[in-house]
C-alpha cells in the first residue's frame, strides 16, 4: 500500500499523521510532502511525536512536485489549504482523501497552551488514523 499524506508546509500534521500510519501499518510505503514546504518540521511537532516515542528527527518538509507521477493508492490531505490547491498527479490515484485537523503551528498564547495543542492535535491524528482501515 502506498500513501502520501499532504499538507501546505508538510511541517507539521502531514509529519505527525506519516508517523502514526507508518507506526500502525509498518508494512506501507508511506510518504509525506507540502504543496509549499516549510524550511524544517516544526520542532514542536518532533516533541510532542517523542513523547510517545515516534521520532521524527529525521523528517524533512518535501515538495509534493517530487512524487506527482508515482501511483498512489492513497493520498491524504490534511489541511484545508493542501486539499483545495492538491496539485494534478501525473501518475494513478486511486482513492483521494481529506481529513482534516486544526494546524497547531497557528495558535499563540503561552508555551503551556501551545504545547497542550500540539498535543491535542497530534491526539486527533492518532485516533483517526488508528481507526483507518486503508
Amino acid at each position: 500500500m502506498k500513501i502520501l499524506i499532504l499538507c501546505t508546509g508538510n511541517s507539521c500534521r502531514s509529519q505527525m499523521a506519516h508517523g502514526f500510519i507508518q507506526l500502525f501499518h509498518p508494512d506501507y510505503d508511506v510518504h509525506s510532502a507540502g504543496t509549499n514546504p516549510a524550511s524544517q518540521v516544526n520542532p514542536k511537532a518532533i516533541e510532542v511525536m517523542n513523547e510517545i516515542g515516534i521520532d521524527l528527527s529525521s523528517h524533512y518538509p518535501k515538495n509534493v512536485e517530487i512524487y506527482l507521477n508515482k501511483e498512489w493508492d492513497y493520498v491524504i490531505t490534511v489541511c484545508g489549504g493542501a486539499n483545495e490547491s492538491c496539485p494534478n498527479f501525473i501518475g494513478e490515484v486511486h482513492n483521494r482523501l481529506h481529513i482534516g485537523f486544526d494546524d497547531p503551528s497557528d495558535i499563540v498564547g503561552d508555551e503551556e497552551y501551545i504545547m497542550s495543542e500540539f498535543r491535542r492535535v497530534r491526539d486527533e491524528i492518532k485516533n483517526r488514523f488508528a481507526l483507518s482501515k486503508f
